[in-house]
């Protein structure tokens, strides 16, 4: 069942309560605050674009930090668990404190929208539009050009390579409003003119392409507020649920690979016609698109060929940063926008990665802290700014549902958290009757088995003579063919008509893919000499991590067995590090310099890898 949470607001000097409330899940702080009888000023208007609503999570499992979180705060008020309330959900119990405006932690805190505090970070996103007038040629005997008039009042370091677009424009828009118009550079290149003043229309779009679903997000680029958003799963997926199904599927086949791309492109195109509608902006100013993304996402994306990516030595094509016109890609729906992608890494270590090191910042860390990207192509990341260690953890499909005899995505229906104590108890996603379990519901029930005694290290399940189990749960184990499996639901409570099991196979699924993402772990640790408690953070990423519980994930060894508070989730950080890099040439240029520098770890060249697999194939110890 779905319960509320209790958010309990506190003084900030003295820690005295002030008041609480219980609310639902995903309620915005903000409102939290004010149905309590607590104050909280919104000077922007509840738009992320001022600071006025900014609290600090006291205790508690928060929100990650969004895009406009990271502006206004910046990067070490985030870090400090500082937050803006008007774009902070409510996700758990928590205890905040509402800041008032002056000076705190060293930095100026400043009300007024688009006045940015020391360390907050600058908005330099390279889109500039600069409002002039230029003269149409009038004689003859002069020699010039509509374009020569047009740089003539433009700073002398834009450059005078101009696409075919602006010249098929440009004699009618010169001549409109008697020169007076708009001229939209990009990195000092101009990419769009128009007749007037639309200085005021620069918008950009954020993306992150992943093997299971793809994520956007469109922006104001002079504040950064987000004006939309998108979701859905990627409609490759009905070619194969992991990278190495969909690289087999278009291995050597162009007309194969030309499916795969066009599904991704047509369904990029859809995403930008419903993020400009929903936030009624012109799809021809949009002028920045980011995309983020795995080696093989990014491959497809562009239409080049990933049938060596799927083999030894497993290469990606080209590893730079790249900027293309929409309209060679081609993104039909933003004609003007140039697509800035990320650079890579390795075969399997893609933009995502980077984007997520931006984001979070580790590389800047002065201890050691870990990054996890739980997912069918998961990645970690181990180091600080002295050492980066990253490798790939191929978790394949189980986390989404895949392979899994009842499983599937986090939807209606999908058992999400397991508890158990005489019997089991389940939470279902839309307090619906469940048809299945997600993810984060394998990871607890798994976990809670195991506490239970149902499930020992090795993941067998129980069996007579053993230890003692209450009968209720006895019963619920179940012959399965010539295996057995767990009754989880059973089928006059449930949805499906016939009970929703957990077989002994979805258990060996479960920890062959968990062995994956901690194996790597360990295989870093190893490598660096870095023992658990030296890590000081423990960072979950990505849309399905921010779902798991910690508790469970510590428990059948899925994370490091560090102390559950060491531990936090930190969101999409792929997206958000592709909305910095809109946002700031600086942070796009970091992710080239992290990429130079960040070490590779190629985990099935390792001899050692293999014990360690088996030994993280282990659901932890009691």
């Amino acid at each position: 069942m779905t319960h509320g949470v209790k958010v309990t607001f506190v003084d900030p000097d003295s820690s005295r309560e002030l008041a609480h409330r219980i609310v639902a899940r995903g309620t915005m702080v903000l409102d939290a605050a004010l149905e309590a009888g607590i104050d909280v000023t919104a000077t922007c208007g509840r738009r992320g674009r001022c600071r006025s609503c900014r609290v600090r999570a006291v205790s508690g499992e928060i929100a990650p930090p969004t895009l406009q979180d990271t502006i206004q705060l910046g990067p070490d008020g985030v870090r400090e668990r500082y937050r803006l309330s008007c774009q902070m959900p409510v996700v758990a119990d928590c205890t905040v404190a509402a800041m008032p405006v002056r000076n705190e932690l060293g930095h100026q805190i400043m009300a007024d929208a688009g006045v940015f505090s020391p360390g907050a970070m600058p908005l330099d996103c390279g889109v500039e539009k600069r409002v002039i007038r230029a003269e149409a040629p009038q004689d003859e005997n002069h020699q010039t050009s509509d374009i020569e008039q047009v740089l003539a009042c433009l700073p002398a370091g834009t450059s005078r390579d101009v696409p075919f677009s602006v010249y098929r424009k440009l004699p009618a828009v010169l001549r409109e409003e008697l020169g007076r118009l708009t001229v939209t550079t990009f990195q000092d290149r101009i990419i769009d003119i128009e007749a007037g003043e639309t200085s005021e229309h620069m918008y950009g779009l954020a993306l992150d392409i992943g093997t299971t679903t793809v994520v956007g997000s469109l922006h104001k680029l002079r504040t950064g507020e987000q004006l939309a958003s998108q979701g859905a799963v990627n409609t490759q997926a009905v070619f194969g649920g992991d990278l190495m199904s969909r690289i087999a599927y278009a291995q050597f086949d162009v007309k194969k690979l030309q499916v795969l791309r066009v599904r991704i492109l047509n369904q990029v195109n859809e995403f930008i016609g419903a993020m400009t509608q929903q936030a009624q902006v012109a799809p021809e100013h949009l002028y920045k698109i980011v995309v983020t993304g795995n080696t093989c996402m990014h491959h497809l994306f562009l239409g080049i060929d990933t049938s060596y990516v799927g083999l030894a030595p497993y290469a990606p094509v080209v590893r730079d940063p790249l900027v293309i016109p929409a309209g060679e890609i081609p993104l039909k729906k933003a004609p003007n926008a140039r697509v800035c992608l990320l650079p890579i890494l390795a075969g399997f270590v893609g933009a995502d990665t980077i984007a997520g090191i931006i984001a979070t910042r580790i590389y800047e860390s002065e201890s050691i802290r870990l990054l996890v990207d739980i997912g069918t192509n998961g990645e970690v990341v181990l180091g600080s700014r002295d050492r980066l260690l990253v490798c790939s953890a191929p978790a394949g499909p189980t986390f989404e549902g895949g392979q899994v005899r009842h499983g599937m995505r986090g939807a209606v229906g999908a058992i999400e958290r397991v508890s158990i104590d005489e019997d089991i108890a389940c939470e279902v996603i839309g307090d619906a009757p469940a048809i299945g379990i997600c993810g984060s519901g394998l990871i607890d029930a798994v976990a809670k088995m195991r506490d239970a005694g149902i499930l020992d290290a090795a993941g067998r399940l129980w069996r007579p003579g053993v230890r003692p189990l209450a009968e209720a749960l006895r019963s619920r184990i179940v012959q399965d063919g010539e295996s057995r499996a767990f009754v989880l639901v059973r089928s006059a409570q449930g949805g499906r008509g016939e009970d929703v099991l957990l077989t002994q196979n979805d258990i060996r699924q479960l920890q062959l893919a968990k062995a994956a993402i901690y194996g790597g772990v360990m295989m870093l640790q190893r490598i660096m000499d870095v023992t658990d408690d030296r890590i000081e953070e423990v960072m979950l990423s990505g849309g399905f991590g921010n779902y798991v519980s910690i508790e469970s994930a510590v428990r059948i060894g899925l994370l490091p067995p560090v102390p559950v508070a060491r531990v936090s989730y930190v969101g999409n950080t792929a997206l958000l590090g592709a909305q910095l890099a809109l946002m700031s040439e600086t942070e796009r240029a970091r992710a080239f310099d992290i990429a130079r520098n960040i070490e590779h770890v190629a985990l099935a060249t390792r001899p050692e890898f293999q014990d360690i697999f088996v030994d993280a194939c282990r659901l932890g110890v009691l």
